[in-house]
C-alpha cells in the first residue's frame, strides 16, 4: 500500500519562467535584430512587465479568453518572445505559423487552428492581404511594430502593436491552471498531406525546458549567451525562448536577417557562446567567413539538427574555428528534444578516430524520453552500430495525437510514437540516422542509406548541398541518383564527383548518376525537399 507525500504541489506554468527571470534576473539583456532594422535591447523585467501588457490587452481588447488560440506570422524577436509569454502566460494558445509554406498552407493551418487575431511581421503584409479573404476564423490582425513604422495596407481595422500595449498596465497577475492545458501549436511542414498540428502542453513545454538545460543535452548555464537561428516558427525555437529565461542567460534574438554576415556580426557584437541551427544555414555562414576573412571567436558550441550534419562541416567548425558541434535528433512532435551527441566517459577514453566516427552520430537519448528500434517484423534490432531499423519514441514530451485528432490514431498500443526514421544504435547507446523510412533506397533486395552518401558528397570542396534520391531501375528496381548544388565559383563534374566518392563506399552504392543544379529545392524548414527530386528525376535510368 503506498501513502501520499507530504509535498507541497503546484503547476508547471510557462509563465513562471519569465516571472522568474524577471525577478532573479531581472537585469539580464534580450538582444533582438529589429524587423525595422535597429538593434533592439531590453531587459527580461522589461519583457515581462510588456508580456503582461499584451496578456491585458488580449483580454480586455480583444476578448481572448483561455483556450482560444492566437496565432503569429513572425520572425526571431523581442515582440514574438513578447507573443510567447504573454499568450501562453493567460491561458491563450500561441500558434506560431512558417512563413515560408505554400500559401496554401498557411491559410488551411490557420483556419485549421481556428486563430481569432493574428499578429504579423512588417514582412508579411502582402501575404496577409493577399490570404485574408480565405481566413475564416481571424478577426483582428495586429501589426508587430511601432505608430512611425506602420505601412500603408488594404487589411481592413488593423491595429499597431505598440499602440496595443500602450493603452495597457503591467498591472497583471499571472494565472495559474491545469498544467496540462494547451499552451502552443506548431504545424509540422506537410511533406505529405496538410501540415498536422502538435499540441504543446505547459507542462510538456516545462518539462522538455529542464531535459533540454542539462549537460547531456544543450548543457546551458547562465554564463552563456544563447542565439537561437532556429526560428521561433521551428519548434519554439527549440525550446530555447523558455530554457534561456529558465536560466537567465542572455538571450540573442537574430529577426529576419539570416544570412552569413549578419549572423556572424551578431555572434561577434553579442558575445554568443552557443547557437543553433539547420545545417543549411551554417552552409551560408562557412560561405561569409571564408569570403570575408572574419571570424566566430566566441562562439563555444553549436546544436546542429533538422537534418543529418555532414562529417564535413563538424570538422570545419571544431579544426578551422574552434567550436564543438552537438548533433541533435528531433522532431516537431518531441518539442523538438530526442537524442543530442554528447559525450560520455567511455567514449572520451576511445582512441581518436572511434571517438569522432561515435560522436558524428545525432547522440545519445535523454532521460525522460524513450526509443525503441524495431525490424520489419517488430522486433528489437541488435545495438551493435549495424543493424537498422524503425525509431519509435515515448515520453513526457511526445505527442500524443494530432490536433483534431488528424491522421487517427498515431500511438501504439503500448503508447509508442512511429516516428518514420531509420536508425541504428551502437554499443555506446549512439543513435544514428540513416533515412527516412520513406527516402530508403532498395536496391536488388539491398539497402542503401541516401543520408551517408550526402554527407560524404557535400565533403568534396566543390559541392554546396547534395541530395540523393532512389528512381525506377529497369534491372535493379531501384538506384540511387546523386543532385548537387555547386559551392560558390566552382563547377565540378560528373567524373570528380564520382572519383570523390570511390573507396569511400561499396561499389554498389554508388549513383547510377550525377547532376549538377543551380537551385537545390528545400523545404520550408531548409531540408532538400527529396519529394521534388524523385519526381524531376524519375525516368532518368529507364532507359
Amino acid at each position: 500500500m503506498t501513502i501520499p507525500g507530504l509535498m507541497q504541489e503546484s503547476d508547471l506554468m510557462i509563465s513562471s519562467l519569465l516571472r522568474y527571470a524577471s525577478e532573479y534576473h531581472g537585469g539580464m539583456e534580450i538582444v533582438s535584430r529589429s524587423v525595422e532594422g535597429p538593434i533592439h535591447r531590453y531587459t527580461y523585467r522589461q519583457a515581462e512587465q510588456r508580456a503582461k501588457q499584451l496578456a491585458n490587452a488580449l483580454i480586455n481588447q480583444f476578448g481572448i479568453e483561455q483556450g482560444d488560440r492566437v496565432g503569429t506570422l513572425a520572425w526571431t524577436t523581442y515582440r514574438h518572445f513578447e507573443l510567447f509569454y504573454g499568450v501562453s502566460g493567460m491561458g491563450a494558445v500561441l500558434h506560431t505559423t512558417n512563413p515560408r509554406l505554400f500559401d496554401e498552407q498557411i491559410s488551411y493551418i490557420i483556419n485549421h487552428a481556428e486563430d481569432r487575431i493574428l499578429f504579423i511581421d512588417l514582412d508579411f503584409v502582402p501575404l496577409v492581404e493577399k490570404l485574408l479573404p480565405e481566413l475564416k476564423t481571424v478577426e483582428k490582425i495586429i501589426i508587430l511594430t511601432d505608430r512611425d513604422h506602420m505601412p500603408d495596407t488594404s487589411l481592413p481595422d488593423v491595429l499597431c502593436y505598440e499602440d496595443v500595449l500602450a493603452a495597457e498596465s503591467a498591472d497583471y497577475d499571472w494565472p495559474t491552471f491545469d498544467e496540462r492545458a494547451a499552451s502552443s501549436l506548431c504545424y509540422t511542414s506537410g511533406t505529405t498531406g496538410n501540415p498536422k498540428g502538435v499540441l504543446y502542453s505547459h507542462r510538456s513545454t516545462i518539462i522538455h525546458a529542464l531535459s533540454a538545460a542539462q549537460n547531456s543535452a544543450y548543457g546551458l548555464s547562465i554564463y552563456d549567451v544563447i542565439m537561437p537561428i532556429a526560428p521561433m516558427y521551428h519548434a519554439n525555437a527549440w525550446g530555447l525562448p523558455y530554457v534561456a529565461a529558465m536560466l537567465g542567460a542572455k538571450l540573442v534574438l537574430p529577426g529576419p536577417k539570416m544570412d552569413g554576415e549578419h549572423i556572424q556580426h551578431l555572434i561577434e557584437s553579442e558575445g554568443v557562446t552557443f547557437s543553433c541551427a539547420v545545417p543549411t544555414v551554417f552552409s551560408m555562414l562557412f560561405q561569409y567567413l571564408e569570403d570575408s576573412g572574419k571570424k566566430v571567436d566566441t562562439l563555444k558550441r553549436t546544436m546542429i539538427g533538422g537534418s543529418a550534419v555532414p562529417k564535413a562541416m563538424t570538422e570545419k567548425f571544431r579544426e578551422v574555428y574552434g567550436v564543438s558541434v552537438l548533433q541533435l535528433w528531433g522532431m516537431t512532435e518531441t518539442s523538438p528534444l530526442g537524442v543530442v551527441a554528447c559525450p560520455t566517459p567511455e567514449v572520451d577514453a576511445l582512441p581518436a578516430e572511434i571517438r569522432e566516427d561515435v560522436m558524428d552520430k545525432q547522440g545519445r537519448v535523454q532521460f525522460g524520453l524513450e526509443i525503441k528500434v524495431l525490424d520489419e517484423d517488430g522486433k528489437p534490432v541488435p545495438r551493435d552500430g549495424v543493424a537498422y531499423g524503425d525509431l519509435w519514441v515515448r515520453g513526457a514530451w511526445v505527442t500524443a495525437s494530432y490536433y483534431h485528432n488528424e491522421g487517427g490514431k498515431v500511438l501504439d498500443k503500448d503508447g509508442w510514437f512511429p516516428t518514420g526514421d531509420v536508425v541504428t544504435i551502437d554499443q555506446y547507446g549512439y543513435m544514428k540516422i540513416t533515412d527516412r523510412s520513406k527516402d530508403v533506397i532498395k536496391s536488388g533486395g539491398e539497402w542503401i542509406s541516401s543520408i551517408d552518401i550526402e554527407n560524404l558528397a557535400v565533403g568534396h570542396p566543390k559541392v554546396l548541398q547534395a541530395g540523393v534520391v532512389g528512381v525506377f531501375h529497369p534491372k535493379w528496381e531501384e538506384r540511387p541518383i546523386l543532385v548537387i548544388k555547386p559551392a560558390p565559383g566552382q563547377q565540378p563534374t560528373e567524373a570528380e564527383i564520382l572519383d570523390f566518392l570511390k573507396g569511400k563506399i561499396a561499389k554498389w552504392w554508388m549513383p547510377n548518376a550525377v547532376f549538377i543544379v543551380d537551385d537545390m529545392p528545400l523545404t520550408a524548414t531548409g531540408k532538400i525537399k527529396k519529394i521534388t527530386l524523385r519526381q524531376k528525376y524519375k525516368d532518368c535510368l529507364k532507359e
